[in-house]
């Protein structure tokens, strides 16, 4: 199974592995990448909350990083995310 043993036998829910996946695939070699929610859930074919949903069951079981970034001009710009 390589790298992805873990979170299959995590019993996080399938969202959560497909989510951990995609985020894997675009990864670099910091394994952080900033996809939108709206792309996501839209290559996925899963609803924005559900991305949402499956975002939180990875921060919270500690296989992801989230950090909101931000402009200059302190307006939000994107959340960058960490493959942990």
């Amino acid at each position: 199974m390589g790298y992805f043993q873990t979170i299959y036998s995590s019993g996080l829910p399938h969202r959560a592995i497909t989510v951990y996946m995609y985020l894997h695939d675009r990864a670099d070699r910091d394994k952080s990448c900033w996809p939108a929610i709206p792309t996501m859930a839209r290559e996925l074919g899963m609803s924005r909350s559900t991305i949402k949903r499956a975002l939180n069951d990875l921060v919270d079981a500690g296989y992801l990083k989230k950090d909101c970034r931000y402009r200059e001009n302190g307006s939000y710009t994107s959340n960058l995310y960490t493959l942990l």
